[in-house]
Formats: C-alpha cells, sequence, structure tokens
C-alpha cells in the first residue's frame, strides 16, 4: 500500500474509532512494523495539527485520538448544547493529584494522605472518567486499586503522567542531589 494510502487508512480509524487507538494496534491492521507505524502517526498528527484546524489528534501514551480543537469548545459546546463542565473541588484536585502521583493507590491510602474519607470524592472522579479501578490488592479485603485513565491525560493536555510537574519535596530532594554532584566533581 502506498504511504498516502496508509495515511488516509490512519486518519479513517482514528476517526471512526471515536477513543485512543494503539500504534501496536494500527501497525497490525496495516500490517506495519511497530516502528514505521508510529512515524506514520506521529506525521499524520503533525499534519492535522494546525493552528486554525477544528481537529487535532492527540498522543496518549502510545495510543492517538482524534478530537477538536480546544480553541472551538465554546463552540462545540453551543451546537452540541452542552453544559460547561463544572470544575473539580478541592477535595477533588487532592486526590486526584494522589492518585496521579501514587498510582495505583488504594482509597485507604488516600485517606490516610488527607485524613478525611475519599468514598464521594472517589466516586465522584470515577464517575467524571478521570479515575478507574484497576483491580484489587492481595490483602486481607481485597480494597479496590485507582489509577488515572487516558480522559485525564486528555485533560491536562500532555500524553503521558511522566510529563506531570514533579513535586515539591521531590524536586528539592533533586536540586540538593545536583548541589552535592557539583561540590564532589569541584
Amino acid at each position: 500500500m502506498e504511504i498516502k494510502k496508509i495515511r488516509g487508512a490512519i486518519e479513517a480509524i482514528l476517526f471512526a474509532s471515536g477513543d485512543a487507538v494503539s500504534t501496536d494496534r494500527v501497525a497490525q491492521v496495516l500490517s506495519l512494523d511497530r516502528t514505521t507505524a508510529a512515524k506514520l502517526m506521529q506525521s499524520v498528527m503533525d499534519d492535522f495539527n494546525t493552528e486554525d484546524g477544528g481537529v487535532r489528534i492527540v498522543k496518549l501514551e502510545d495510543s492517538y485520538q482524534m478530537c477538536s480543537n480546544p480553541a472551538y469548545a465554546e463552540e462545540v459546546r453551543q451546537a452540541l448544547d452542552l453544559r460547561r463542565n463544572t470544575p473539580l473541588s478541592q477535595a477533588a484536585m487532592e486526590v486526584l493529584a494522589i492518585v496521579a502521583y501514587n498510582q495505583p493507590v488504594t482509597k485507604a491510602f488516600v485517606e490516610q494522605i488527607r485524613g478525611v474519607d475519599c468514598s464521594g470524592v472517589l466516586g465522584s472522579l470515577t464517575a467524571k472518567g478521570l479515575i478507574e479501578e484497576r483491580g484489587r490488592l492481595e490483602l486481607p479485603g481485597r480494597p479496590l486499586l485507582y489509577g488515572t485513565t487516558s480522559d485525564f491525560l486528555r485533560c491536562l493536555n500532555i500524553s503521558s503522567l511522566s510529563e506531570l510537574p514533579p513535586l515539591p519535596h521531590k524536586q528539592e530532594e533533586t536540586e540538593e542531589e545536583e548541589a552535592g554532584e557539583e561540590v564532589e566533581q569541584s
């Protein structure tokens, strides 16, 4: 298959899916090696993501997804008569940060850090699709484990958790380690 047709097929797959599609899946369907599929998907994404374009392709870890350009969010919201998403509460932001930086985590872990019951907040974040159940811990009672979703990445406009900013105490430790290395090298 020629490159133009492969690129067209990638666009069609991403459009028809509605969800993120992994590079491995595209490689399998189009009979490509993984490296070639990744390069072609990145190339299609680069071509699609123009400043004035209405549709964008975003990379979410090792998957790609078509979505509307955030610049046109208000127009899309009005056309589809969508109500504006309400912002997350401070408690929800705290729980989301705990889950994002420490996943997979149990409800008890989150409550230990926050010092209050988090059942309602975890339920709300799950309903919004920002966190999901990731199985159960092999301990008595088999507590649920929670982790973030691809919707969480999309909302933050990042492609992987490695793009999250460092936590303040971890940043201080890193700076102290770097300062220690500089002293040793002197």
